[in-house]
């Protein structure tokens, strides 16, 4: 798949960009994104974020920038690894203010910042991060190429992004459920819980969508990041995927 695959937006208005879009919908959702996350995943996406948090341990990185941030999720398991300042971004202003409660909450916001920001156009120097994550948000980029590009820029030399993503269950019967789960299942109640009928309708068609498993191996090797790998758990419904500068 390319980057010339049709896009996927959440509402489909003719004269708004996807990255509008997506804004736009995480603004409508933030209210109930946390209940519904980890509702809708059974809790399992809390696992899947300790597990790629493990991928980072042995360059034991002080700087730490944590994209499509939300609420802040990952970037709160990012604190097992005792770093110095977390940035999480995101732009979403509705995702970014639930975050900064839940850091005063839990009085972490002296180590985590949550900052406005584009992603395809960070406001951080070259260089900077020892590591970067990035949880379910790069099949949200208006244009993947120039996002995973960004991300590489602020990294440092030798320093790690891993990303977590959804991805395509192919064995039986992970597959069937999947399948129904995420497009019958999640759309519903989304909907029902969210009052957005389109936000849990556009999560399916947008991992229906991204170029996953080696495909996206391949995309990040072009764009430049180097000993690229990817880990499927839970039996392909989500991938992390690793690469280094």
């Amino acid at each position: 798949m390319t980057q010339d695959s049709k896009v996927v937006k959440p509402y489909s208005s003719a004269d708004k960009s996807k990255k509008e879009e997506v804004a736009e919908m995480f603004d409508n959702i933030s209210g109930k994104y946390d209940f519904l996350n980890h509702f809708l995943s059974l809790g399992i996406d809390k696992l899947w974020r300790k597990k790629a948090i493990k991928m980072l341990r042995d360059i034991q990185p002080k700087k730490i920038i944590d994209l499509a941030t939300g609420t802040g999720d990952f970037a709160i398991a990012a604190l097992k690894l005792n770093p110095t300042e977390v940035a999480g971004v995101d732009i979403s202003e509705g995702m970014l203010a639930k975050g900064r409660i839940k850091m005063k909450k839990r009085k972490v916001d002296n180590v985590i910042s949550m900052n406005y920001g584009d992603s395809e156009n960070l406001p951080f120097d070259d260089n900077y991060f020892d590591a970067l994550t990035v949880g379910f948000g790069v099949r949200n980029y208006e244009n993947l190429e120039k996002g995973l590009s960004e991300m590489l820029r602020v990294l440092r030399k030798d320093g790690r992004a891993v990303i977590l993503e959804f991805s395509k269950p192919k064995r039986f019967p992970i597959k069937q459920l999947f399948n129904f789960y995420s497009k019958r299942v999640i759309p519903f109640l989304g909907k029902m819980i969210s009052k957005d009928k389109r936000a849990y309708a556009y999560l399916p068609e947008s991992v229906e969508a991204f170029p996953e498993g080696h495909d996206f191996l391949d995309i990040l090797t072009k764009v430049g990041y180097r000993n690229v790998r990817a880990k499927t758990v839970s039996g392909g419904i989500a991938t992390i995927y690793v690469g280094e500068k």
